[in-house]
């Protein structure tokens, strides 16, 4: 029974890596459904502390004999992101190429020769042990060895794309920790792009914007899922045997 019970589950493993890979039972009946709408750092899973901000104080009451409060986003004011809370936007333009082609062969062959002419004057007696035996051939190796490997990297990546981002921590420094993330449905095909990453107050344009070359540790995602990804992607048996198949 043994042998039944191991081809029956290696045949359950592969179903469930695939009705697993699906999502839900309902997106496959009925499309991918758009997640809630909840604060970036549940999305992108920030475990961070978020830090007050110590550099824009908060605006205060309006004092006596004055149409304006001290710190007002007004006028004069400074209207770019600074604090947690604020919203900054993020222009991705990315057009990115690469091309390399790597060819290798090496070969190498060795022969060696070992032997004991002289071993404290028992050499004589070697013969009485082995008769056939030469001393100064007791081993000879011999080895060759061939190897060739062959690579080419042909990639092109255009990607020009804005997105709203939320300041969600300040460091010490000043600098901002923001993480935005923006859905898409359409026909059924849910596209989601993410964006992470570490920005100089400095490098915020007067327009609050910024560009994705200016983010630190950036990490931007652009992906989908609905029918068509489905179709595109590898299934999950055959990505399980293509990943640990020894031969």
């Amino acid at each position: 029974m043994r042998p039944v019970a191991l081809a029956i589950l290696a045949l359950t493993l592969p179903t469930l890596a695939a009705l697993a890979g699906c999502g839900s039972v309902r997106d496959a009946v009925v499309g991918p459904r758009m997640g809630p709408m909840a604060y970036p750092s549940v999305l992108v899973g920030q475990t961070q502390p978020v830090l007050a901000s110590a550099r824009e104080p908060a605006p205060q009451p309006a004092s006596a004999n004055s149409l304006w409060r001290s710190g007002a986003r007004a006028f004069f004011a400074d209207q770019r992101a600074g604090r947690v809370g604020d919203i900054l936007t993020v222009l991705i333009s990315i057009s990115d190429s690469a091309k390399t082609q790597n060819a290798t062969n090496a070969s190498k062959t060795s022969n060696n020769t070992y032997g004991v002419p002289n071993f404290f004057g028992l050499e004589s007696s070697l013969g009485k042990v082995l008769p056939n035996a030469d001393p100064s051939k007791l081993l000879t190796t011999d080895s060759a060895s061939t190897a060739t490997g062959t690579g080419a990297v042909n990639r092109s990546e255009q990607i020009n794309l804005t997105i709203a981002a939320v300041v969600t921590q300040v460091l010490p420094n000043g600098n901002l920790v923001i993480q935005g993330t923006q859905e898409v449905q359409t026909n059924g095909e849910v596209r989601q792009l993410t964006v992470a990453g570490i920005v100089r107050p400095e490098d915020i344009s007067s327009a609050n914007t910024i560009n994705h070359t200016q983010i630190a540790e950036a990490r931007i995602s652009y992906g989908g899922r609905g029918d068509i990804s489905s179709v595109q992607k590898t299934a999950a048996g055959t990505s399980l045997l293509q990943r640990f198949s020894p031969f």
